[in-house]
């Protein structure tokens, strides 16, 4: 048995785990018919050896849209530019959706008038730009047994 070096040893090397594909392709389309949808192509039901000669006279890929169907839809289509804009699509999605960003406003319990009309015209610019606000009273050390007060704010806070 070899001698590890103290501190060096991490245990046994796990294998790599390729990506499994997201669509079949070509030769590793299993279904025996399928159904052609293309650009130069009659939609319609077509054998597989059919299929894939269609494909490979207009080099162009065969590629399963949708394996679940019966039979399976297939497309004639550059598979790399398909996949390119399939991932255009997905980052359109992503940046569409929007973010929520919450806004906090804090208070102590003893906040004066003008900090407080200072803190509520921020929240209002804050509501009116799409943002949510959350408003608290941050109690310190003992000045917990101001609650009535700090109560007293957030109800003004609500109503301004």
């Amino acid at each position: 048995m070899a001698l590890k070096k103290a501190g060096f040893y991490r245990g046994p090397r796990l294998p790599f785990r390729k990506k499994e594909a997201e669509h079949k392709i070509n030769q590793y389309i299993t279904s025996p018919e399928v159904r052609l949808t293309g650009d130069n192509v009659e939609t319609n039901i077509y054998p597989l050896e059919t299929a894939l000669a269609l494909a490979k006279e207009q080099d162009l890929d065969l590629v399963e849209i949708s394996p679940n169907a019966s039979p399976p839809v297939c497309r004639i289509i550059d598979y790399s530019k398909f996949l390119y804009e399939q991932k255009k699509k997905q980052k359109e999605i992503k940046a569409k959706a929007k973010q929520t960003i919450i806004k906090d406003i804090r208070f102590g319990p003893n906040t004066d008038d003008h900090d407080f009309q200072f803190k509520l015209k921020h929240a209002i610019s804050f509501l009116e730009s799409g943002e949510k606000v959350r408003a608290f009273v941050h109690f310190k050390g003992r000045s917990i047994v101001y609650k009535d007060q700090g109560e007293i704010l957030l109800l003004k806070f609500a109503q301004g």
